[in-house]
């Protein structure tokens, strides 16, 4: 087989895998079957990524050649992607076996199977070449996230799941609309086949309103400030290992959905010029850097400060694409995969302590810095990269996007990237506070340090954290090749 017909098993094997995983009994297979898909998911999402930064592949389903058929389009934004999500996956997993024992208790397989659907919903998103298709993959995600996030221990976690699926439903049901519009007036679904039939029809009202449509429906998926009010719930109540999975992934992939159908669909000089959306994704992103930044530093409890952080971080990555310029899309994609891996890592260290304290809130965070030294080390590396400090993931993300904002004229970008960064330093600094200089509670049980199976993947994904912010051509190569792949699908930039 070619690497071109392997390509669409990255979604295939864990959708085939997840209805296997729901028979499984017990606890081990269910979490092994979960990884092994995950794995084969990464490694042919590796193998792809090289030969899709050289130019775009594509792979017609049936051999039904396109636009008539399905095709699955992998250039070098989406292959990025795909590489990260499916990574992120393995990476959750082997941190998750012990988080999910302890929360669901012994039968696990409907859980993984719906973890699995999440994860091929999410890569199919990614990789197809068919608007419709994006739709469909987007349900298989959603629907199965909605239920994984009912899967937490508390009883709010119904609540936030059944919010999640309302506005959840209102995103992708916009979206739908939008490509409806496209459909009536272009007769065709392919995103490279409607880039050359709009031209034909751009003036007309129906695809101005099919582009706003299709904004709003996914800045509703990826949180994007007013529309966010599903996600504080969502990442606080669900279980520990879906919070770092979707925490990393979800809103990562409804980005580059928005910027997937801004670049190449419609063409930047159009998108940018018939709404203003340099403008409004420019006062989206300095209002969630803020608010989000702000809100996080009141939060008791730690997931919930996590989580106005992701929107927060959600803003960096919306001020790049507001920029709209290729040094600014390229800061961007860096962001996203610089967040993903810094999100997983604060959201793992916070549920390795609920793994073993049974609580998030800050005051279980007392004195845990000397009984566990390892967790909490790793919480404080990850809070230095979500800061931005040199040497980690973060600056590097960061220093690429205030390179943008004086490359695009804005100098005064700077000063507001720099502030909104130093209140981060004030939510982590709150958490090593609590567990470095305040005693723990005279009636507290002694702690004792959560075990390797927790650690060691923590500890992977923090590495990775500083990994990427020494070594970074992978990252930065990954999000150049981005930019340019959908910066050459529209000729040119505003």
């Amino acid at each position: 087989m070619t690497l071109i017909e392997w390509m669409p098993f990255s979604v295939l094997v864990p959708l085939i895998a997840a209805p296997v995983c729901a028979l499984l009994p017990g606890r081990m297979l269910p979490w092994l079957l979960a990884l092994l898909a995950a794995a084969a998911s990464t490694l042919i999402a590796a193998l792809v990524l090289p030969a899709a930064m050289a130019g775009p592949l594509s792979y017609a389903f049936g051999n039904w050649p396109p636009p008539i058929g399905i095709e699955y389009r992998v250039d070098g934004a989406n292959a990025f992607v795909a590489l990260l999500v499916s990574g992120l996956a393995v990476l959750a997993t082997l941190w998750g076996r012990k988080s999910v024992d302890d929360e669901l208790g012994e039968r696990q397989g409907v859980f993984y199977s719906l973890f699995l659907l999440a994860l091929a919903g999410l890569m199919g998103i990614t990789l197809t070449g068919d608007a419709f298709n994006v739709f469909v993959f987007l349900e298989i995600s959603s629907l199965s996230t909605y239920a994984l996030i009912a899967h937490g221990p508390d009883r709010r976690a119904l609540l936030a799941s059944f919010r999640y699926l309302i506005m959840g439903t209102v995103g992708a049901t916009f979206f739908l609309i939008g490509v409806g519009f496209l459909y009536i007036m272009t007769g065709t679904l392919n995103m490279v086949d409607l880039a050359e039939r709009l031209p034909q029809v751009a003036d007309t009202r129906t695809v101005q309103v099919a582009l706003a449509f299709i904004i709003v429906g996914m800045g509703l998926k990826l949180a994007m400030l007013p529309l966010h009010l599903w996600l504080p719930n969502a990442y606080t109540y669900a279980p520990n290992f879906i919070s770092v999975f979707i925490a990393g992934t979800a809103t990562k992939v409804a980005l580059y959905v928005m910027i997937r159908m801004i670049y190449t669909v419609f063409g930047a000089d159009y998108s940018y010029g018939v709404l203003p959306l340099a403008a409004v994704f420019l006062a989206l992103a300095l209002a969630g850097m803020f608010i989000g930044a702000w809100t996080a530093i009141f939060q008791a409890n730690l997931k919930r400060m996590l989580a106005w952080s992701s929107i927060s971080q959600v803003g960096y990555m919306l001020l790049g694409l507001a920029l709209g310029t290729a040094a600014g899309l390229t800061a961007s994609f860096l962001h996203l995969f610089n967040h993903a891996l810094i999100k997983a890592a604060l959201f793992m260290a916070v549920g390795t302590v609920a793994w073993r304290v049974g609580s998030v809130r800050i005051e279980a965070f007392h004195g845990l810095g000397r009984q566990m030294p390892w967790t909490m080390t790793a919480f404080a590396l990850a809070g230095l990269s979500i800061i931005g400090i040199p040497t980690t993931a973060g600056f590097i993300s960061k220093w690429y996007l205030i390179m943008a904002a004086m490359d695009a004229g804005q100098p005064w970008l700077v000063a507001l990237i720099v502030i909104s960064s130093l209140m981060a330093v004030i939510y982590v600094w709150r958490v090593v506070e609590a567990a470095w200089f305040k005693s723990r509670p005279a009636e507290a049980e002694p702690v004792r340090e959560a075990p390797l199976a927790l650690l060691v993947p923590l500890w992977l994904v923090v590495g990775l954290n500083f990994w990427f912010g020494l070594d970074t051509r992978l990252p930065v190569a990954g999000a150049t090749a981005a930019a340019q792949a959908l910066i050459g699908s529209t000729g040119a930039l505003p």
